[in-house]
C-alpha cells in the first residue's frame, strides 16, 4: 500500500539534548552469534589450555586476553588503546565472561609476557580448528597454498629487519610464510620470519610439516600444493614429489638459458584456449636428480603503444606475447593443469581480508613473541568467521579446476556493518535475560538464521 505524504515526511529538526548515563545498552548486539559460535567448539577452554602451563597468574589469565583479541579484531578496531571505546559494552563482557575488561597496559603486559610454548600451543589449537572443519566435509582432494606477506612496521620491533617492501620501502618489518586452504579460504598455520629472508627460508620443513599433520588428521584425503616460482627448487620439488602430493610451481625459466632456447625455437604450439597456446616436454635442470613434466605457456596480449599517438591516422593493434612455465607432477589435461594453478590467486584475496580487516598488518608491541600471538589471534578471527559461514549454511559451490572455495564467503566488513554493529539493549522481563533490538526484518531474519543453524535459537 502506498504511504501517505504525512505518514513520509517529518518536520522534526530539533537537536536533541545529550545525556550519559549507566545502562544496559550495547552497540554489538551481533555478537550474541558468535557467543553461539564461541560456545558450540568450546574456544575460551581450548585457549585456556593453550596458557595453562603460564606461571603468570594476573587477573586477567592470558588465554582471556586472546580472547579479547580475537573480539577486539572482530569489532573492527585496530590500535589496542581504541579497546576502552567497548570497555563498558555489556555484550562484550558477556562474550568474555568479565565484569571488567582489562586496561591496554594490562594487555600489553600479557603480550610481552608471552613464551615460545603458548605461541606453539596457540598455533596448534588454529590448526586443529580448521582441521575439524575439514574433517566434516569429507573432501576426497585438498589444495593447500603457501606464499608469503609482508608485515611492515615503523616501530624497532625485535625480530623485524628491513628487506624487499615494494610499498614501503626501507621500513622494518616480518615477512610470514603461510599455508592456506583453498576449498575454505582460512589459512592453516604459520611461520613467522624477519622481513629480510627469501620466501623458501625454511619452507621445505614447513611445507613437509603441514602436510604430514593434514595426513594425519585426514586419512585418505588426496593433497595438492600450489607455489609460485621463489619456491622452485630441487629439493622442494623432489620432497613433494617423494611424499606423494600432487604440485604446480611456477617456474623462474629467465634464470635458465635452455627454457628461453626451448621457447625461442619452438615453432609449433598447440591451442586449448582462444588466446593460450603450450607445449610441454620432460626435462630437468643440469644439478637435479630427475625429470619433471614442465608446461610452457605461451598468452597473446595486445603490445602498449609507447609512442605519441596521432588522433587523426589509424593506429593498427599490436598483439605479442606473455610466457610462464609451470613445473608440475599432474598428469591431467594441461587446460586443468593451468586452471589449477592460476586459481593460486584466491590467496591474494585471503591475505587482502587478514589485513584490511584482521588487521594483520599491525605490530603493537616491540617483543616477538608478543606480536606472533597477535598475529595468530588475526588469523583465529578471520578463520571464525568463515568457520560461522560453514556451520551456517551449506556449500554453494562444487569443486572447481580453479579449486574456488567452496562457500562464496561475506567479508567480516559486511558482517560488521549488517549484523555485529546492532544496537540493543539487555532486559529481564520476568526474570529471563532478554536482547531487545529493533525490529528490522533482514537482521532479525540473517540473527536467527545463525542461531538456529548452532542450535542455540532462544
Amino acid at each position: 500500500m502506498k504511504p501517505s505524504r504525512s505518514e513520509v515526511l517529518s518536520t522534526t529538526h530539533a537537536i536533541p539534548a545529550i545525556r550519559f548515563e549507566e545502562q544496559t545498552l550495547t552497540s554489538f548486539s551481533g555478537l550474541v552469534v558468535f557467543q553461539a559460535l564461541f560456545s558450540k567448539i568450546d574456544l575460551k577452554e581450548r585457549l585456556r589450555w593453550c596458557f595453562s602451563h603460564s606461571t603468570v597468574s594476573p587477573i586477567f589469565g592470558q588465554h582471556l586476553i586472546v580472547l579479547l583479541l580475537v573480539v577486539h579484531l572482530l569489532l573492527g578496531y585496530r590500535w589496542l588503546r581504541d579497546s576502552r571505546y567497548y570497555r563498558d559494552d555489556p555484550m562484550v563482557k558477556r562474550l568474555l565472561g568479565l565484569d571488567r575488561l582489562p586496561d591496554v597496559s594490562t594487555v600489553s603486559r600479557s603480550l610481552l609476557d608471552a613464551d615460545e610454548r603458548s605461541v606453539a600451543k596457540l598455533a596448534a589449537l588454529i590448526r586443529r580448528v580448521v582441521l575439524e572443519g575439514l574433517a566434516i566435509l569429507g573432501l576426497a582432494r585438498l589444495t593447500l597454498d603457501f606464499d608469503g606477506s609482508v608485515q611492515s612496521t615503523r616501530r624497532l620491533a625485535e625480530g623485524t629487519a628491513v628487506g624487499f617492501n615494494k610499498k614501503r620501502k626501507g621500513d622494518r618489518s616480518y615477512y610470514p610464510l603461510f599455508c592456506t586452504v583453498a576449498q575454505t579460504g582460512q589459512v592453516f598455520a604459520v611461520l613467522h620470519r624477519p622481513g629480510n629472508v627469501h620466501d623458501s627460508r625454511d619452507a621445505k620443513a614447513f611445507v613437509l610439516r603441514c602436510i604430514e599433520e593434514v595426513r594425519a588428521a585426514l586419512p585418505g584425503v588426496r593433497i595438492e600444493v600450489r607455489m609460485d616460482s621463489a619456491f622452485f627448487s630441487d629439493e622442494i620439488v623432489t620432497a613433494l614429489d617423494d611424499a606423494g602430493v600432487e604440485f604446480t610451481i611456477s617456474v623462474p625459466f629467465e634464470r635458465f638459458v635452455e627454457l628461453k632456447a626451448m621457447i625461442e625455437g619452438r615453432l609449433r604450439w598447440r591451442r586449448f584456449a582462444p588466446d593460450l597456446c603450450f607445449f610441454q616436454t620432460s626435462w630437468k635442470p643440469k644439478s637435479w636428480d630427475g625429470r619433471f613434466r614442465f608446461l610452457f605457456i605461451r598468452q597473446a596480449v595486445e603490445i602498449r603503444q609507447k609512442e605519441p599517438i596521432q588522433l587523426d591516422l589509424f593506429v593498427p593493434q599490436q598483439r605479442g606475447y606473455d610466457f610462464k612455465v609451470i613445473v608440475t607432477n599432474k598428469h591431467t589435461w594441461v587446460r586443468q593443469v593451468v586452471a589449477f594453478h592460476n586459481g593460486r590467486g584466491a590467496q591474494e584475496a585471503v591475505f587482502a581480508e587478514l589485513k584490511s580487516q584482521c588487521q594483520a598488518d599491525y605490530v603493537p608491541v616491540r617483543g616477538l613473541l608478543g606480536n606472533q600471538i597477535y598475529l595468530l589471534s588475526a588469523v583465529l578471527a578471520h578463520n571464525l568467521t568463515r568457520s560461522l559461514q560453514m556451520e551456517t549454511n551449506p556449500p554453494q559451490r562444487n569443486t572447481t579446476e580453479k579449486r574456488s572455495p567452496l562457500w562464496i564467503f561475506q567479508q567480516l566488513s559486511t558482517i560488521r556493518r549488517n549484523l555485529i554493529q546492532r544496537a540493543g539493549r539487555l532486559i529481564h522481563p520476568q526474570g529471563r535475560l532478554t536482547l531487545s533490538m529493533s525490529a528490522n526484518p533482514a537482521v532479525r531474519d540473517q540473527l536467527l538464521h545463525y542461531l538456529d543453524a548452532l542450535s542455540v535459537a532462544p
